[in-house]
């Protein structure tokens, strides 16, 4: 697998042009319900979990900590369990995880629909967060194996707008549900959940397992081998450390920019500019740097915007253009990192234990996240709304990239042909 093949060559495979429709239809049918199967997930998901902190404290009289503690059930069994759903799909078949997935959420919110006791939810959020951490890491990995080489990037790139679209749509959708009831909310949401695990299960090809060819020993000494390969990968442990700057600065969008504008018809342009420029402009960004950057540079790109954007607020404060204009470069900037970090992740795990890798690298970035929330939370009590917080987080985005140039510049990004390699077979 050379460098070329996802650098500047990728501009030279067969990719068509055309809007997001016509370019989705240039793919085979299980990459196009890939694609639906990822808007589907986001809208169910948006359209119950931004309302569900609301319902638990004004609806259900929870105290904070309870509300706090539903939630963080929810988060936690997703991050922490992504190895392990990664680890699955690559032992047992890429389907199978994500029917399996699907059909747990169905079952987590339609739970939350009737849940009242706090065991009750708290088992319910358990479902919801296990629930992703299965299909995830394997959705990633059959998207990557079913593009192919060629056409990976570009798979992402439309892989990411039909994601944004899902977290433009659902908001919009749970906020007339739950204006009439958030059992109603619930209700729907897992009525989606359920139609979508019916179709995969009907229609999506299977694609076994993805691991490496040749390992021996029985299935015990494969699942060693298995974690010795992903978790023994220093070279992907500096990338995933590099990459989870870029996490926690997209984050954001959910924690200082919101705090920092006040108001829900404030926090709702927040998040609709966001989704907006990615499905306005990711193509385009995606094509446009295929052709001029190389996959590093697009990285380090991308880290260095991201960055960037944070010097918005700290020159202009707490504006709401002056956010506004930082959510917008933090978009673009997601859209020039997503589908050549999604790349990269497939390029380093070279085609061994791809869903493991990407389990891992969503653990490490989850964990990123979490401490990197604490850190800007600590930092917005210690300095309130000065210029410090703004430009820590820029320090963050620069020193991310700084990172990844380094990486870049010593060739650890550069990928070696694997010696062997197993081809995965389909069948209807």
């Amino acid at each position: 697998m050379s460098r070329q093949a996802t650098g500047r060559a990728g501009s030279a495979s067969a990719a068509p042009e055309g809007g997001i429709w016509k370019r989705s239809r240039s793919f085979e049918p299980a990459v196009r319900l890939l694609f639906l199967n990822q808007l589907t997930i986001n809208l169910g998901f948006y359209m119950l979990m931004p309302y569900l902190a609301a319902h638990l404290a004004d609806g259900l009289g929870m105290a904070a900590w309870a509300v706090g503690l539903v939630l963080g059930v929810r988060n936690l069994s997703q991050q922490g369990m992504f190895l392990v759903g990664g680890a699955l799909a690559d032992r047992l078949g890429f389907k199978p995880l994500i029917v399996a997935g699907c059909a747990l959420r169905t079952a987590g919110f339609g739970a939350l629909a009737f849940a009242q006791s706090l065991p009750m939810l708290i088992a319910a959020s358990l479902a919801t967060g296990l629930a992703g951490a299965l299909f995830n890491p394997a959705v990633r990995a059959y998207l990557a194996a079913e593009a192919g080489e060629e056409r990976r990037v570009e798979a992402f790139a439309l892989f990411n707008t039909y994601y944004q679209a899902g977290i433009l749509l659902g908001p919009l959708i749970g906020v007339a549900l739950t204006g009439v009831s958030f059992r109603l909310t619930c209700v729907v949401a897992a009525l989606l959940f359920a139609a979508l695990t019916l179709v995969q299960l009907r229609h999506l090809p299977v694609r076994h397992k993805g691991g490496a060819a040749g390992a021996a020993g029985g299935p015990g000494g494969q699942a060693r081998g298995q974690f010795r390969t992903v978790l023994a990968h220093r070279v992907f442990w500096l990338f995933s450390l590099a990459m989870t700057g870029s996490y926690v600065l997209s984050f954001q969008v959910y924690l200082a920019l919101p705090l920092a504008a006040g108001g829900t018809a404030a926090t709702t342009a927040l998040f609709a500019v966001s989704a907006l420029v990615a499905l306005a402009g990711q193509l385009r960004i995606t094509a446009w740097c295929k052709a001029r950057l190389s996959r590093e540079r697009c990285l380090v790109l991308g880290l260095a915007l991201m960055g960037a954007a944070f010097l918005v607020p700290a020159a202009l404060g707490r504006s709401l253009p002056a956010l506004l204009l930082c959510a917008a470069v933090l978009a673009v900037a997601n859209a020039v990192l997503y589908p050549f970090e999604m790349d990269t992740v497939v390029a380093l795990s070279e085609g061994r234990w791809v869903a493991t890798h990407y389990g891992l690298y969503n653990t490490v970035c989850g964990v990123g996240i979490t401490l990197g929330n604490l850190g800007t939370g600590a930092l917005l009590d210690l300095t309130g709304w000065s210029a410090a917080p703004w430009l820590v987080l820029c320090a963050v985005g620069l020193g991310c990239a700084a990172a990844m140039a380094a990486l870049a510049r010593g060739g650890r990004l550069a990928v070696r042909q694997p010696a062997e390699e197993e081809s995965p077979s389909r069948t209807a």
